[in-house]
């Protein structure tokens, strides 16, 4: 009777659900119509919501609720009361590895094809494993933190205090169950950032020197700028974004993180900027541009219901617009960190190809953040410059 109701209750919140909303923006606002729901519920509706968009577009045609049995045997390690009542036979095989796994739904369904998770394998970025890929649609990304300088065995005091299970990924990283509640075991410190991995080792191809001047020019919530400040503290930094409220945020997390001197400007970067930074000359600028997010989607598997592969050359063009307008404020011979968080190559090592031919800049190296490799977001980063005369 209880896999019954939850799967009624499934039924209905995916009924509900508006295709174009964020499953974390929705979920919260359903659970507060639905106060009746407890905190056992709750946990259990995300996790068949999340679970039955991970299988990605694979299986289209069956019955949601078809679909879902699917999920919970793919996207599951542990055995449940929810798959052993509807799906006895595999409930008995929840410990094989992924690829037994994967022929025994081959097997009850002849037209499941692991490509249809993530359409879009051809237009990948030439690195990426797509087999590995496409398998680690079935796992929940970890949560990552960045431990701030001096702070590490406080933050791993704390943790090992609250029983919470850690790995320690080198360079102050720490990888940790999603969902922990870090709010709760942290109440006031301010002791790390939460930036996953892959963000993270971004940093490695940041590389300022004592008194540069530097641009976050897509900033955001400021994360990579917070970054490079705990590489060289004694930096100029200006960062920017064409969101006035995300920069407000900006503000109380620079404030938390002890980062005071900054300056702070909304700009649109498709459109020319002279007139606000004719200026400005930068020892380094940090492009994380606006991109189809793709290498973020474990977190997020209802995107996947969401893409249209004509969104990759929408978000080509922004990106060249905006890198077209923001290189021309670095000195000679000084690094552009090109950023993204996608597995597309139309995103990646295409706008690279554009920026070398295009607009004369030398590329010093790439990489593919492999981070479905690890339970972390996939991320690209180029470090490029302008010629020295």
């Amino acid at each position: 009777m209880k896999a019954i109701n939850q799967l009624k209750t499934f039924q209905r919140i995916l009924g509900e659900y508006p295709a174009d909303t964020p499953l974390s923006k929705f979920l919260p606002g359903f659970y507060r119509q639905n106060k009746q729901m407890g905190s056992t519920d709750r946990r259990i509706a995300n996790r068949l919501m999340y679970n039955y968009f991970r299988i990605g577009l694979t299986l289209r045609n069956l019955p949601a609720d078809e679909r879902l049995f699917v999920a919970e045997f793919l996207c599951n390690t542990q055995t449940n009361s929810f798959l052993q009542n509807f799906k006895p036979d595999w409930a008995a095989c929840i410990g094989f590895n992924i690829d037994d796994k994967l022929a025994l739904v081959k097997t009850a369904h002849p037209d499941f094809d692991l490509e249809d998770v993530f359409p879009w394998v051809a237009q990948l970025s030439p690195g990426i494993d797509r087999n590995v890929f496409l398998r680690s649609f079935f796992s929940q990304p970890d949560l990552f933190i960045r431990v701030r300088n001096g702070y590490d065995h406080l933050v791993k005091g704390e943790l090992t205090k609250a029983q919470i299970v850690f790995k320690d990924e080198g360079n102050g990283c720490l990888s940790l169950p999603n969902g922990t509640r870090l709010e709760t075991i942290f109440p006031k410190q301010h002791w790390f950032e939460v930036q996953d991995f892959s963000s993270q080792q971004t940093g490695d191809f940041f590389r300022p020197q004592r008194w540069d001047s530097w641009w976050d020019a897509c900033a955001a919530s400021g994360g990579k700028s917070l970054l490079l400040h705990e590489d060289e503290p004694n930096i100029k930094l200006v960062v920017s974004d064409i969101r006035e409220s995300v920069l407000t945020n900006l503000d109380e997390r620079f404030h938390l993180a002890g980062l005071t001197k900054y300056q702070k400007k909304a700009l649109d970067l498709t459109t020319n900027v002279d007139q606000t930074l004719h200026d400005y000359a930068f020892d380094g600028i940090i492009l994380d541009a606006p991109c189809s997010g793709s290498g973020t989607w474990g977190r997020t598997p209802e995107m996947i219901a969401q893409f249209d592969q004509h969104k990759i050359e929408f978000f080509q063009k922004l990106q060249k617009s905006i890198a077209q307008n923001v290189v021309k404020y670095l000195k000679p011979g000084k690094p552009l960190i090109y950023i993204t968080c996608s597995a597309f190559k139309g995103e990646n090592e295409d706008v690279v190809d554009f920026l070398v031919k295009e607009l004369g800049l030398k590329l010093e190296e790439s990489k593919i953040l492999k981070g479905y490799e690890r339970r972390a977001d996939t991320m690209f980063v180029a470090r490029l410059s302008p010629p020295t005369s």
